[in-house]
């Protein structure tokens, strides 16, 4: 192969530095292969600036006012919270400088990642420009991320609306907050701006469509009772009316003075000169093989511009794939069925594997379903915590096929579920191991040893098990 003799020669070239792009270079960093990591705008991506560590910093923010507001049933008497939204809004600007000081083009040049700011656009299937900059390379990894999508509503391109890039960065408080979208962008705004003072609609089926019924019930029932109003249905229109914001749904009219837009994401596809490459790809993303391989045999694509699961742990997990397929002998999948995640609102929502339902289509009759509820977990009740619960999906041999757990913690107690999957494990695995007392994983093993001791007490062992308690009984023994 000649690559351009006037371009700067890689081994490898990453373009986007979100949380795929900064796993991959850093991989490609520790070969000691020579690569570039070309970014648009901040190196960092969505999950730095505009998503994961925005979010949870405010979320954190609504939670002390929360408590602040609620101190009296500890026993604490507090004077009324007042939410200075500039000093939130600094609060969440700390955190994001704090988590991006290891991501800066100076810190990754001293692990030789040499980070490139510019459009990345391809040229031909070994060449890219990126600024001023020409630059080609043997193999490529595009981790381009995704945008905000803009429902097609009547109106809503005339009047001031946020979306996830924007609402982060915001120093007002508004009176009424309308939010459109049920799904986790929009449920953790809502309460945490509902936390924080303001009034807050949301528009949706309902929270969190995409979770277990059950699970979307206990985020309905808190969020009503933190005094959130929903409004089920779609938006159809939007209009300003002097100060206002008017959201139509149906024959109803919303008003508030500002508007969240949270109804999804798009993967970022458009303007990277793909086709000068020999790239498939559609609006849907960047079509890739189960290696991450695109149809120009030598570029891969990892994370949101597939268009897949839009998580920053997979982003990283198949870039990390992607770059181990480009550059080392064999290959590895750049795909599982073992994706957990989590919504953090409180009680945070986590699940992996399968739902029920899709546990009940694939297996049938051979699925069981426990459920646990946290107000039987000792450490939920200390917490005031008791809203939710942990379930598990398995099979009649106790196979674990899926879980949700609606807690506090939720996202660190999944894992054990995950590591339950990813190993084939049994219900009676999860319930031989000793679980610390009292944390909220003490709710997954109290569970688990519900489930095997009703497995082992009923059918043909349960009654011999039995009978031979009553004989050592009789015996004195």
């Amino acid at each position: 192969m000649r690559l351009d003799k006037m371009a700067d020669t890689y081994d490898l070239i990453i373009i986007g530095a979100g949380s795929g792009g900064l796993t991959a270079a850093e991989f490609v960093a520790r070969l000691g292969t020579k690569t570039a990591l070309i970014e648009k705008h901040h190196v960092g991506g969505d999950c730095t600036w505009t998503g994961c560590v925005p979010s949870k910093a405010l979320i954190k923010a609504a939670k002390v006012a929360h408590y602040a507001r609620n101190a009296s049933r500890y026993g604490i008497m507090a004077g009324p919270s007042i939410t200075d939204m500039r000093k939130v809004r600094q609060y969440v600007r700390e955190a994001i400088n704090e988590v991006y000081r290891y991501e800066t083009p100076e810190e990754l040049a001293r692990k030789g990642i040499e980070v490139v700011i510019g459009s990345a656009r391809f040229l031909d299937a070994h060449t890219v420009g990126a600024g001023d900059r020409k630059l080609s390379a043997r193999n490529f990894v595009i981790a381009t991320g995704a945008h905000p999508v803009i429902p097609n509503i009547t109106g809503l391109r005339e009047v001031p609306f946020f979306t996830y890039q924007q609402i982060f960065d915001n120093d007002r408080l508004p009176e009424r907050l309308i939010v459109i979208g049920g799904g986790p962008t929009g449920a953790e705004v809502a309460q945490a701006y509902r936390r924080l003072g303001s009034q807050v609609i949301m528009v949706c089926s309902r929270p969190l469509p995409k979770e277990e019924p059950e699970a979307s019930e206990v985020i309905g029932r808190v969020f009503a009772r933190e005094g959130l109003q929903f409004v089920v249905g779609k938006a159809t229109a939007a209009r300003k009316d002097g100060a206002e914001i008017v959201v139509n749904v149906k024959e109803q009219e919303i008003r508030g003075d500002m508007l969240l837009v949270a109804t999804g994401r798009a993967p970022n596809v458009e303007g990277l000169g793909l086709e000068e490459a020999g790239v498939t790809y559609s609006p849907r993303g960047i079509q890739v093989d189960e290696y991450l391989r695109t149809s120009a045999k030598h570029i891969y694509a990892a994370g949101d511009c597939l268009g897949g699961y839009q998580f920053t742990h997979f982003a990283g997990w198949q870039a990390f794939q992607a770059v181990r397929n480009a550059l080392l002998p064999g290959r590895s999948r750049g795909f599982s069925d073992v994706v957990p995640w989590t919504t953090f609102t409180d009680p945070e929502v986590a699940h992996v594997g399968l739902t029920e339902e899709k546990a009940r289509e694939e297996f049938g009759e051979a699925v069981r379903v426990a459920r646990w509820n946290m107000d039987r977990t000792d450490r939920a009740v200390c917490e005031n915590d008791q809203d939710g619960f942990v379930k598990v999906v398995y099979k009649k041999d106790g196979t674990v096929l899926g879980a949700t757990i609606v807690a506090g913690r939720a996202g660190e107690a999944i894992t054990e579920f995950v590591l339950a999957l990813n190993h084939g494990l049994r219900v009676g695995d999860l319930a031989s191991a000793i679980h610390v007392y009292p944390t909220y994983s003490t709710a997954v093993g109290q569970l688990a040893a519900e489930v095997t001791l009703n497995r082992l007490l009923t059918g043909p062992s349960g009654k011999a098990i039995r009978g031979l308690s009553r004989a050592i009984r009789s015996l004195g023994v």
